[in-house]
C-alpha cells in the first residue's frame, strides 16, 4: 500500500517567526499561519473557513524566514505533516499536528516597515532568495534537512 505525506499551503502569518537553536547549533523557527477556504453552504451562500496551522522550518530556511517574514505576510510552504505527542506537567497526554516546511516562497514582496501585508516598492531580493535564487540548492538545503529526533529541542 502506498503512503504520501505532502502538504501545500498558501496563507498569511499570524505571528512573527520565532528562531531558536538545537543543542548542536542547528537553527529552527516556528511560526503560525492562517489558511482560508471558501465553499458554498447548504443555503447556497459562500462561506469562509479559516484553519490555523503551526509550521516548523529548519536550517538556512529558518534563518531566512526570521529575517524576511513578519506577521501578515503571505507565504507558500511545501512540506510534510509531523505528529508530536508528550505528557503535560499535569500528567495529561497531549498531541499536536504541525507542518515541517521543506520549501518556502514569499508571495507579497518584502513587507518592509508597516507594509507587511502588501507589496513593497523596493527590491524583492528576499523573495528571490528563498524561492528562485537558491532553488537549485533548495533540495540540498531544505529537503530532508531535518535533524535526527534526538536533536529536536522539545
Amino acid at each position: 500500500m502506498a503512503n504520501l505525506n505532502k502538504v501545500f499551503l498558501i496563507g498569511r502569518l499570524t505571528r512573527d517567526p520565532q528562531l531558536r537553536y538545537t543543542p548542536s547549533g542547528t537553527p529552527v523557527a516556528d511560526l503560525g499561519m492562517a489558511v482560508n477556504r471558501f465553499r458554498k453552504g447548504q443555503d447556497g451562500q459562500s462561506q469562509e473557513e479559516t484553519a490555523f496551522v503551526d509550521v516548523t522550518l529548519w536550517s538556512k530556511m529558518a534563518e531566512t524566514a526570521t529575517q524576511y517574514l513578519k506577521k501578515g505576510r503571505q507565504v507558500f510552504f511545501e512540506g510534510h505533516l509531523k505528529f508530536d505527542q508528550w505528557d503535560s506537567p499535569e500528567g495529561q497526554r497531549r498531541s499536536k499536528l504541525t507542518v515541517v516546511a521543506e520549501k518556502m516562497e514569499f508571495l507579497d514582496g518584502r513587507g518592509d516597515g508597516d507594509n507587511a501585508g502588501g507589496r513593497s516598492s523596493g527590491s524583492q531580493a528576499g523573495d528571490r532568495y528563498a524561492s528562485t535564487e537558491d532553488q537549485s540548492n533548495n533540495q540540498q538545503q531544505y529537503s530532508g534537512n531535518v535533524p535526527p529526533e534526538d536533536e529536536i529541542p522539545f
